[in-house]
């Protein structure tokens, strides 16, 4: 081999070399693990969405209004009553 050779196969050493130093596996991983924490958070996010999607929808479909509107009902002086207390004479947690 003459010198020449050997000079540019220590070259091509160098070069791997500073291609893989440890500092750029690091960053290589991190990027990766931020990647995975990313689509993650998108994941968490899309169920969440959906989560609440559904629960509006179950409301919607079920008609949670009405019930509401059944079970608060007002007296004649404006005070709310709930369920039977109008009957018995308490209103606010107070009697009449």
């Amino acid at each position: 081999m003459s010198i020449r050779e050997d000079v540019l196969e220590m070259k091509k050493e160098v070069e791997e070399l500073k291609q893989e130093t440890f500092a750029m596996e690091l960053l290589k991983d991190q990027r990766k693990q931020n990647k995975r924490l990313f689509i993650i958070l998108l994941v968490v996010l899309t169920m969440w969405f959906l989560t609440i999607g559904a629960f509006v929808y179950y409301i919607n479909t079920t008609g949670y209004e009405e019930i509401i509107t059944e079970t608060a009902e007002t007296d004649d002086g404006g005070n709310a009553c709930v369920g039977d207390n109008c009957n018995n004479g308490v209103i606010n947690g107070k009697g009449n």
